[in-house]
């Protein structure tokens, strides 16, 4: 539920900030993510009362407001302490409340979205086709009618809609502009689904009229955003953090492995069953969670110990063929959305590991460091493109990029070398 109308009037920064927390309690946050909201909006209240600023909010405010208390953007979230840890997001939202009148939740409850009955049966029918027809992942398919969810929710509290024949083309432009704070890439594919759903719903002539052909094209460049790659020595640094005494250590370090040296997607870890191990022949085999493309891997000497190691002496006894079980009672396969990241952010911390510059540093981002490794290490792109799974190597030619950026790095860094001598 969002506030059905924008501020009409520029309110004060009390006013601000009261009608932003009433929004946080419609959406149903908890009292200490509200705190949390709490403890930097009135610390801008009292920092622009005792630096004579006026009493509306303004970026010039926000900016000198992170300056005073040495919050720098560029800093990774894990390095800021206390409030500091979120501030510069709980200001963009309040900026964002200033703009629009209003904000929504990073995570929705899609149950609880306010999407009319007859819809909802137009939604489940739809599910129903992506899967059956279009052969669409189950994962993928509840995705897109998230996204589709989260935009009936929004037509619905700001222009009392009811029917799929009341939207109309500019509410497409209203919602696209609450992406925000979503990447290019994140914004482009909730465009695609919306896309996708209204075409679907002109086809089976529930709507009068497509349009689909309203929502805009949001372009991303292929190799517009550099992966993310680990120093080799840092991969050393967490691998050797890992307690492999312990029945977590044994799990994680098998995990951390599938992913630093065979690259195996997400997806495809938290899947993997005990009949796609073939011990004999020292194979993985399994259908790609993405691609839906088979794909076989050696198993190497220190990725198959790590998995009997696990296997043998720490899984729990259960009837799950999952490999990987939780590590606590109850001992279950983990879910479709866990992105076992939490995986790595454990051993990383332990490790004290930091890196040079912000970048991403999830499980996903060991992938793309092996494909980056690869490269440098001369392997030819259809090698390296066998091995991630990929459709095409073109797929595989953004890793260039990131080698040659990791390169410049260097150069750079050997150039401030010589500089101080």
């Amino acid at each position: 539920m969002k506030a059905k109308n924008p501020i009409s009037k520029k309110p004060t920064l009390d006013e601000l900030i009261f009608g932003a927390l009433s929004q946080l309690h419609v959406l149903h946050y908890n009292g200490r993510s509200i705190r949390r909201y709490q403890a930097t909006w009135y610390r801008l209240i009292k920092f622009a009362k005792q630096n004579n600023f006026k009493d509306k909010l303004s970026e010039k405010l926000i900016i000198k407001f992170l300056e005073y208390y040495e919050i720098k953007p560029e800093e990774l979230t894990t390095e800021k302490s206390g409030w500091r840890k979120h501030a510069e997001y709980n200001l963009r939202i309040l900026l964002q409340f200033s703009r629009y009148g209003y904000f929504e939740r990073i995570y929705t409850i899609i149950q609880k979205l306010n999407v009319p009955s007859a819809m909802k049966k137009v939604l489940n029918e739809y599910v129903k086709y992506c899967k059956e027809k279009r052969y669409i992942s189950e994962y993928c398919a509840n995705e897109r009618i998230r996204q589709v969810s989260l935009f009936l929710d929004f037509v619905a509290a700001k222009q009392d809609v009811n029917t799929f024949e009341q939207i109309q083309p500019q509410y497409f432009s209203e919602f696209i502009i609450s992406l925000w704070r979503f990447s290019t890439k994140t914004t482009s594919r909730v465009v695609s689904d919306l896309r996708q759903f209204f075409k679907y719903l002109f086809l089976r002539d529930l709507i009068t009229r497509d349009i689909s052909k309203s929502l805009p094209t949001v372009h991303v460049s292929r190799d517009a955003k550099i992966p993310s790659v680990w120093d080799r020595e840092l991969v050393v640094k967490l691998l050797s953090a890992v307690d492999r005494r312990s029945p977590r250590g044994k799990r994680d370090y098998a995990i951390l492995l599938l992913a630093c040296r065979l690259g195996l997607r997400v997806g495809d870890i938290r899947d993997l069953t005990l009949d796609q191990i073939d011990w004999e022949i020292e194979t993985i085999s399994l259908i790609q969670s993405k691609t839906q493309r088979p794909l076989t891997l050696p198993l190497s000497n220190e990725v198959g110990n790590a998995l009997i190691d696990y296997i043998k002496f720490s899984r729990p006894k259960t009837h799950y063929r999952q490999v990987f079980l939780r590590s606590k009672p109850p001992f279950i396969p983990f879910g479709k959305n866990d992105h076992l990241d939490a995986i790595v952010k454990y051993w990383r911390e332990l490790a004290g590991i930091k890196f040079r510059t912000k970048q991403h540093h999830g499980m996903h981002s060991l992938r793309h460091s092996l494909a980056t490794y690869l490269l440098e290490n001369g392997t030819p792109f259809f090698v390296i493109s066998n091995i991630l799974g990929h459709k095409s190597t073109a797929s595989t030619m953004i890793y260039a990029k990131s080698s040659v950026e990791m390169l410049r790095q260097v150069a750079l860094s050997l150039k401030e070398v010589d500089h101080v001598k």
